[in-house]
């Protein structure tokens, strides 16, 4: 019973902390983008009244909310209803279940029992990922044939052969991880990266493979659907794309969809590639200085400094996401594809047979 209770708390922990930094990440791009452009962007709904700056904090996370979720619930006639109020839940539900594969600490101590911090112990942890990252197709696609609009459709379209395209890299991508640690096991894999190379160098993912870490983030932007990868959802040419006959509460699934991705993204990159929860030198019993000696430190600060030290760096690769949206021009459409089948492809194969190769000679 304990355990059920620890595992529920985790997962609505992860789930609550996912939906929170959604909001956050809706206002960085509003407010954030427009500081960055040199424009005012959000500023018009406010509480307190006219003050010296305004932030945009109520009109992107109280008044956009709030218009959103009063909005009517509109159902284009011809569309099929039930697919058609199924389809964000079948989007955004799986991504949100990801995270409980993805550990944000070590092991938290209390009363002497040890609380491994990560909602789901699966020793597949990425085979996990990939099957429901897989799963959001599904929403794009039935949510664009079942409103019974041709721009929605061909969005739909769009975004099945876009996210089907990248998984193919991005899965490679990740099998020289796998090959390189020895593990499936999220967990496991961000534990081994709290060695030292040489006694200085963090081996974290990112040194062993640049190549997959370059292939991982491009594939994953592009599985996000975000700019310069947004072609189901290109304005300039489907209107909305597979979500034009959306509103209101269901339009905001969509949306926040959209974002969950990005944070899956950066959870996956802060976990594979820039070791996880690790912080370099500080083991469970405190800093170990590479010079030699040890500065002990309580195990409760040292599971603090852990999540610390993930939050910051999931923060950091959500933010980079971001300023790539506001920065680079959309593809066009066979742009899109040929640099997944063309370039992401055989580039991951190649870093998948040279890992490969390289730990065969060296083992």
């Amino acid at each position: 019973m304990i355990d059920f209770l620890i595992t529920f708390g985790l997962t609505l922990l992860m789930v609550l902390m996912v939906l929170n930094l959604g909001g956050l990440l809706l206002w960085v791009e509003r407010k954030g983008s427009a500081v960055l452009q040199d424009r005012i962007g959000a500023n018009r709904a406010a509480v307190f009244g006219k003050l010296p700056f305004n932030l945009g904090i109520v009109n992107t996370l109280v008044a956009d909310p709030i218009k959103l979720f009063t909005k009517e619930d509109f159902v284009p006639p011809g569309a099929d209803k039930l697919l058609h109020t199924l389809a964000p839940a079948i989007g955004l539900v799986p991504l949100l279940v990801t995270f409980i594969v993805i550990p944000f600490g070590d092991v938290l101590i209390i009363g002497g029992r040890e609380i491994t911090l990560q909602a789901a112990n699966l020793n597949i942890g990425i085979l996990y990922v990939l099957a429901m990252v897989s799963l959001s197709v599904y929403g794009v696609v039935l949510g664009g044939w079942a409103s019974n609009n041709r721009w929605a459709l061909l969005g739909g379209i769009r975004g099945s052969a876009q996210m089907i395209s990248y998984e193919i890299p991005l899965g490679l991508a990740l099998i020289g991880v796998v090959l390189t640690f020895g593990s499936l096991d999220l967990q496991e894999i961000a534990r081994a990266q709290g060695a030292l190379i040489g006694g200085w160098i963090p081996a974290w993912g990112i040194v062993y493979q640049p190549v997959a870490f370059l292939i991982f983030l491009a594939a994953g932007i592009a599985e996000s659907k975000r700019i310069p990868f947004d072609l189901p959802e290109a304005e300039s040419e489907l209107i909305s794309g597979y979500f034009t006959e959306y509103s209101g509460s269901k339009q905001a699934m969509f949306m926040l969809g959209d974002f969950v991705e990005a944070i899956i993204v950066a959870g996956l990159i802060t976990t594979l590639f820039f070791g996880g929860w690790q912080v370099p030198f500080l083991l469970r019993d405190g800093f170990h200085f590479p010079w030699g000696g040890t500065l002990a430190l309580p195990s409760l600060l040292v599971t603090l400094l852990q999540v610390g030290a993930f939050t910051l760096k999931v923060l950091f690769f959500c933010w980079l996401q971001i300023m790539i949206r506001w920065t680079l021009p959309r593809f066009r459409y066979d742009q899109l594809i040929s640099l997944g089948w063309k370039i992401l492809l055989p580039l991951a194969l190649a870093n998948v047979m040279l890992t490969a190769l390289i730990i065969l000679l060296f083992e």
